[in-house]
């Protein structure tokens, strides 16, 4: 069995479409929205709206951690539409996943990211796409469990939950053979990021479920830049899967 892996797609839909190529299922563990490229400052929902300048603008205030400047500015710039600011990001969503679900392979097997919008996934996912959050699928005899989103943190981006609804998914999964989610455990190895130079959020739920459970695997994105990619947490093998957006790559698992 062989299956591949991709996290935070940010719009990739040429990589997405050759993901699954000789495996025998995908799995995506969230975030296909490009809100904004903090690379290329041109790419993303933002830019489409504000332009790069301003983009450039925002990516610097939030890099250096401003974040009441950074939504002052937004605010600003958001004001100036002639829509509301939910209909204008909604229609720059729904355009991104056309093309994101439409390249997914089948089966393909997806959780939300914190950046997704969950409520819109029903529209967009065909029938070779399985999309869990919270729950459990079989795979070549060995048992998945998805969960989706993210907590809650000063970004406010869109899938943002509590820390309380998020352990009660990871506790509804009860032992599997993989887990798989968003966000990473928290733990600080995983947690950073070299680039942007600040800690993302982890789920204390999540250690406590590989402390107990000891799945195989525990697999995640979100940190694109993390000072480590991979290690072990007491039997668990704790995975990275990359930054599928500036990769193309997926992560690979057989057995």
């Amino acid at each position: 069995m062989r299956v591949h892996v991709v996290s935070d797609v940010h719009g990739n839909a040429e990589g997405l479409a050759r993901a699954g190529d000789g495996a025998d299922a995908l799995i995506c563990l969230g975030d296909l929205v490009l809100f904004l490229d903090y690379a290329d400052h041109s790419r993303g929902i933002f830019p489409d709206l504000f332009g790069a300048e301003n983009a450039g603008r925002l990516v610097e205030l939030r890099t250096a951690r401003r974040f009441e400047e950074a939504r002052a500015l937004a605010g600003e710039l958001w004001a100036g539409l002639p829509v509301d600011r939910r209909t204008a990001v909604e229609s720059g969503v729904r355009r991104q996943y056309a093309q994101m679900f439409a390249a997914f392979p089948t089966p393909t097997y997806a959780t939300y990211g914190n950046v997704d919008m969950p409520a819109l996934w029903p529209e967009y996912a065909g029938p070779g796409t399985t999309v869990l959050d919270g729950e459990r699928i079989e795979l070549g005899g060995r048992v998945f469990g998805f969960v989706g989103g993210g907590l809650r943190t000063p970004m406010r981006t869109p899938y943002e939950i509590s820390d309380e609804e998020y352990a009660a998914k990871v506790e509804a999964l009860g032992e599997v053979d993989v887990l798989c989610s968003h966000i990473p455990p928290e733990v600080p190895e995983l947690t950073y990021d070299t680039v942007a130079r600040r800690f993302e959020r982890g789920s204390r739920a999540l250690l406590a479920a590989i402390r107990r459970t000891r799945p195989r695997y525990a697999l995640f994105g979100h940190v694109h830049q993390p000072l480590v990619r991979r290690m072990r947490v007491g039997a668990t093998e704790c995975v990275n899967v990359g930054h599928f957006a500036a990769t193309g790559r997926p992560w690979v698992l057989e057995w």
